[in-house]
């Protein structure tokens, strides 16, 4: 249902922006909105100082006539996003330890079972270390049979090997067969099917870090008079994602509301995810406001540097963000 709303709404605004005229007075300080040339002005200082970023003339057929030819639209490649938001989010129970002084206190994060134990306690072996031997033990290998430790008092009178005679007798170049043929029989089932492939690594674990990368495009809204933010994301053999996996790196409070799926303004071909731009105006605003008051003053080519750590939040995974530092006070 919401998709729906999302596509009525961006039809009405795709006709709104085609009624809009042009702004051409800047209106920046006062409501924080941009003239298209100030636009092309920002987006010459984002990439002076951020060569990431480059200008894009886009598709001839969707080509504004307001912005020139080839600054139709700002774009960066390959971005990369290494964790999905809902990692970035804790679930579970907080205690607050209160100090025996009442000064302070820390939070307790652990899950305790019902007996009161950890389940990181139940996960440690208990390890003892054995009085006549340099020996460690776990309460498993204190299961093993008795005569275990008979065959060890005999091992330890058994003289050491020489290791020049047990190299050239050829032991070391020997492979335990056991252990190829194990390995090349998984080798080949993964191969063979990908399903085989995904037991594999549920079996044995996965370590690699899977890194999705994406493409930031930031295009003028001559509706809301503001720029516009749009992403693609891509998996690690650069195949697009798909929108539920795109939505998994995009804050939970700003999915398929703030974040919505809608046509490109200067691209053919399918929708992307785009940052909507109805609050960036107001949120620009209020940052001028609270940098005069501070007695500063604050240049419109500065806009979309503050317009990119203020997006940021909307999609804190994508790190996109390597401008130059902003200093409101």
């Amino acid at each position: 249902m919401q998709s729906v709303l999302n596509t009525v709404k961006g039809t009405a605004l795709n006709v709104a922006e085609y009624l809009t005229p042009v702004l051409k007075e800047s209106k920046f300080r006062e409501t924080g909105v941009l003239t298209p040339e100030e636009f092309v002005a920002a987006g010459d200082h984002l990439v002076h100082h951020c060569p990431t970023w480059q200008w894009a003339a886009g598709d001839e057929t969707k080509t504004k006539p307001y912005l020139p030819k080839d600054k139709q639209f700002l774009i960066t490649r390959n971005v990369p996003c290494y964790r999905r938001c809902k990692q970035m989010e804790y679930v579970g129970e907080e205690t607050l330890v209160e100090e025996e002084s009442g000064d302070g206190g820390w939070v307790e994060t652990h899950q305790l079972n019902d007996d009161g134990t950890t389940q990181l306690e139940e996960k440690i072996c208990e390890l003892t270390m054995d009085e006549t031997k340099d020996e460690m033990h776990t309460p498993d290998s204190d299961k093993s049979a008795p005569g275990d430790a008979v065959d060890g008092e005999d091992e330890d009178d058994d003289e050491a090997i020489d290791m020049d005679a047990f190299e050239e007798s050829g032991m070391l170049d020997l492979v335990d067969p056991a252990v190829a043929t194990t390995t090349r029989k998984l080798e080949v089932e993964a191969k063979a099917s990908p399903a085989a492939a995904a037991a594999t690594t549920e079996a044995f674990g996965d370590s690699v870090l899977h890194t999705r990368t994406y493409d930031l495009h930031i295009s003028y809204d001559k509706y809301y008079q503001t720029p516009r933010l749009w992403v693609v994301g891509y998996d690690e053999q650069r195949k697009p994602l798909t929108v539920e996996q795109m939505y998994e790196d995009v804050s939970q409070d700003h999915a398929k509301k703030t974040v919505t799926m809608e046509s490109h303004p200067h691209l053919p071909g399918p929708n992307m995810a785009s940052v909507h731009p109805c609050r960036h105006a107001d949120i620009m605003k209020k940052i001028i406001q609270t940098v005069e008051e501070g007695g500063g003053q604050l240049g419109v080519h500065l806009y979309l540097i503050i317009f990119l750590k203020f997006v940021q939040t909307v999609i804190p995974t994508i790190e996109y963000d390597f401008t130059q530092n902003f200093n409101m006070s």
